[in-house]
């Protein structure tokens, strides 16, 4: 199966255009980090509710993950069926397969290596932010592509120009959203919307503070910084992960007007 999957040439002109060695700095941070962040934290207990709403119920779904990273979010899927996931770079599927995941490849989320029509729900967390503008949409188009008819898309990106800083700059953002632009990227690509949300509303203050700062340092634009990565001292972790604790009840009963980042649910039409 992961011969199938993998598209060598796609990765590798989607790598030479967007210079995309960055990336693997940034996987390397996020795998030692994601397991006790209050940020992967927070982001599994906003998502795992949409998840549970897009699957029904069931365990028998196919799910595919589209810019899985480091594969952490697996195992978060495969309490739905059977879970796959690709990554654009090499050292991501390396880090997913040291704990024991082997549903991962390589390839590109603007040409997915899969059949029409061939999973009940698709996901991408926190990758269309760091695309080119023509992947970008390439990447919505094909993931209203490989999802079944009435199957579901899962997306989160960064919320926000006004949140741009250190964070954005080592990731190479090349665009923050707000809840209208993303939905008019997955309408475009022939979804319909049926949930979309800010999340991390509660640490908005705090984040437009830090970020804030970071480009009046910069003089209007922020040092790469791999600070917002590093696991914070252990009682301003707890605090911090309390938080989003409380948030992710919220976000059951209510939606978001503002966050730092944006999850989206949508479908493809029967």
């Amino acid at each position: 199966m992961q011969s199938v999957w993998y598209h060598g040439a796609a990765a590798g002109t989607l790598r030479q255009r967007a210079g995309m060695e960055h990336l693997d700095r940034l996987l390397e941070l996020t795998y030692r980090a994601e397991r006790t962040h209050f940020w992967f934290r927070g982001f599994r207990r906003f998502v795992a509710p949409w998840l549970a709403r897009a699957a029904g119920g069931r365990t028998d779904l196919r799910l595919l993950d589209c810019g899985c990273g480091t594969g952490n979010n697996l195992p978060l899927l495969e309490r739905h069926g059977r879970a796959f996931g690709f990554d654009i770079t090499a050292i991501g599927p390396r880090f997913a397969r040291t704990r024991g995941i082997t549903r991962v490849a390589r390839g590109s989320i603007g040409d997915i290596p899969c059949p029409d029509a061939s999973f009940d729900i698709v996901t991408s967390f926190d990758v269309l932010y760091g695309l080119p503008d023509d992947v970008e949409r390439a990447a919505a188009r094909e993931m209203a592509r490989v999802v079944r008819p009435g199957g579901h898309v899962l997306i989160t990106v960064a919320a926000l120009e006004s949140l741009r800083g250190g964070h954005g700059s080592l990731a190479k953002e090349l665009r923050r959203y707000d809840t209208a632009s993303l939905r008019a990227l997955l309408e475009g690509a022939g979804l319909e919307i049926v949930r979309i949300s800010y999340t991390f509303a509660l640490l908005f203050p705090l984040l437009y503070s830090v970020r804030a700062f970071q480009r009046w340092q910069g003089g209007g634009q922020a040092a790469p910084s791999a600070t917002e990565i590093s696991v914070p001292a252990a009682p301003v972790n707890a605090a911090l992960s309390a938080l989003v604790i409380v948030e992710s009840w919220l976000l059951r009963v209510m939606d978001m007007p503002v966050g730092s980042s944006i999850v989206c649910l949508a479908r493809r039409r029967p």
